[in-house]
């Protein structure tokens, strides 16, 4: 292996506590994690999305990505393409060591994957992990007529820790995309090979953040503000802008930039179609700076040098969709249509995520939407990781890539908002079955969570609970079959150790509680002695139950009768 990526793999399995599996085994999770970090910005299981054993197709990793949410399950699939309007990519990895590309892998994954996605049958005995990408796909293939006015996007690449593609390898690519595309199934196809440099490149773009240099020939300041370093007005280039959020590595859109931005892409309603029609009007698309609100940048770093903003870990909090209006008629962009732009650079977390909720105001926003910029959310990330020894500790990431750059955090003990969010609707409120159809169960259970005066002790047992089961699924203490029924795991863990009355609201009364989880859970032996001799028996006879019934363990954990029979289960073997 290259020694420059074998020493970036070597540091990754410590960050994220891989260190027990193989060396390729650990190339292709980094290879997983460096391709789909490039799409997906929250902190997410590489391992997760590997497949295992022979029988792959050549496929090493895979998932299937619905309005930017990572998925890998048929039965989530089909909830996810519930929405309106879905826009989903499908993106399969093969990772190999060797120091060189080879245009049989090439052909042989092409042929493969014709079989896969083709709307015949797979003349292949496949693997689990195949047949549920399969499955995947499926899904979305029976609701085609419900997806974004396109066909999903295939991205194939193939990593290697080779230096040198060649003429011949860039062909067989180009021949592999055209065989594809004869499948009509996808929108657009692209197979690219990825050689250590540009693998190393992904890898320090998904461990850091964003940093582009403006320029900003017609701005002002403005009068300095309490919290605020420094803010400009002005106009830039649409072409210009459109760099800043243009992914050089891939051709699409940085879609972790609008991370802050309540509302995604909406696509062409009727404002949207607006802007694509002026921009499309060679006399309008002059105007544009005096037709469009602009965009807001938000950013904790900036360096001036004259005209030029040099920007580093930024935001654009308003503004999400002009710019996906502008990435899309980028052909039509020229040096004469500007886009008005409002820079603020500041490091107080309570202005900055005042600005977003502001600037979000102009069109009617959700008291849910908005939920991530209260200061409970403050008071958690620091409950999570003041007052606890090391071995304790845990990082709620209240904005993407908070913790990337921090070398003292260890990656597997960071949890997101949405992470976050399931766990403790699994855990405590009693809704293990519906955390699969996360965003209908946010909209209805949404007001519950992260409310000011409850204790923040529940959260963090959530959160500790949640990081022991990826642990022992990670170390393979448990089978990784069982992933599909891992908040269900969570829910029985509490009720064994405290039973299933809702606990006190009271902070003291809580924290007793919980301190009888936490006992346990932080406790490797006894965690994994509750876990695999009484918990994993209980809930096997369960799935038992729904196999017998025809109903594969994707789609029983989303079942409330699944949830209800391992509580049954559970209560009869245990008393509780």
């Amino acid at each position: 292996m290259e020694k420059v990526i074998e020493s970036l793999v070597k540091g990754f399995q410590q960050d994220q506590d891989l260190t027990e599996l193989q060396e390729s085994e650990a190339f292709e999770a980094f290879a997983a994690y460096c391709v789909l970090s490039s799409y997906y910005n929250d902190p997410f299981n590489p391992d997760a999305y590997r497949t295992g054993g022979g029988n792959d197709l050549g496929i090493d990793a895979y998932a299937v990505l619905i309005d930017g949410d990572l998925y890998r399950d048929p039965t989530e699939v089909r909830a996810a393409m519930s929405r309106k309007r879905p826009q989903v990519q499908v993106v399969i990895i093969q990772a190999k060591t060797s120091s060189k590309f080879e245009t049989k892998v090439i052909s042989d994954l092409a042929e493969n994957l014709g079989h896969l996605c083709g709307s015949g049958g797979i003349p292949y005995v496949v693997s689990a992990d195949v047949a549920s990408l399969r499955g995947c796909l499926d899904v979305v293939f029976e609701n085609s007529a419900r997806l974004a006015g396109q066909l999903p996007q295939l991205h194939v690449r193939y990593v290697t820790t080779g230096d040198q593609i060649s003429d011949m390898i860039n062909r067989k690519a180009r021949s592999a995309e055209k065989h594809l595309d004869k499948l009509n199934r996808f929108d657009t196809t692209d197979v690219r090979c990825v050689n250590w440099r540009e693998l190393r490149a992904l890898y320090q773009q998904a461990t850091s953040t964003v940093r582009v240099t403006l320029p900003v020939p017609k701005q002002f300041a403005v009068p300095a503000a309490p919290g605020v370093e420094q803010s400009f007005v002005g106009l830039i280039a649409a072409p210009e802008l459109v760099c800043i959020i243009l992914d050089d590595g891939s051709g699409k859109l940085r879609e972790n930039l609008f991370e802050s931005n309540v509302r995604a892409f909406q696509g062409y309603n009727r404002v949207n179609s607006g802007i694509r029609d002026t921009l499309r009007d060679p006399d309008k698309r002059q105007r544009f700076a005096v037709m469009n609100n602009g965009v807001t940048i938000v950013t904790r770093k900036l360096d001036r040098v004259g005209d030029d903003f040099v920007l580093d870990d930024f935001q654009i909090v308003n503004g999400c969709q002009t710019c996906h209006v502008l990435f899309h008629e980028r052909d039509q962009l020229t040096d004469q249509v500007f886009v008005s732009v409002h820079i603020v650079h500041s490091v107080d977390e309570d202005v900055i995520q005042g600005i977003v909720a502001a600037t979000n105001q102009q069109t009617p926003v959700s008291d849910e939407d908005l939920a991530a910029r209260e200061d409970f959310h403050k008071e958690l990330e620091d409950f999570f990781t003041l007052g606890w020894d090391k071995p304790h500790q845990l990082f709620y990431e209240r904005r993407a890539k908070q913790y990337s750059e921090r070398k003292d955090v260890e990656k597997t003990r960071v949890i997101s908002r949405a992470q976050l969010s399931r766990a403790y609707l699994a855990m405590f409120l009693n809704e293990s079955s519906r955390v699969g159809h996360y965003q209908e169960l946010i909209k209805a259970r949404g007001t519950e969570l992260f409310v000011t005066g409850q204790p923040a002790i529940l959260y963090y047992t959530a959160a500790a609970t949640w990081y022991r089961l990826e642990w022992m699924i990670r170390n393979q203490r448990i089978n990784r079959g069982y992933r599909p029924a891992q908040y269900h795991l969570m829910a029985m863990i509490r009720q064994k150790l405290v039973g299933s009355v809702k606990l006190p609201p009271n902070g003291r009364a809580a924290q007793k509680e919980c301190d009888k989880i936490l006992k346990v859970i932080w406790n490797a032996e006894a965690a994994e002695k509750l876990v695999v001799r009484e918990l994993l028996p209980v809930i096997q006879r369960a799935i038992d139950a729904e196999r017998a019934a025809g109903v594969p363990l994707g789609e029983a954990v989303r079942n409330e009768r699944f949830a209800e029979l391992v509580r049954r289960e559970l209560t009869d073997s245990t008393g509780r």
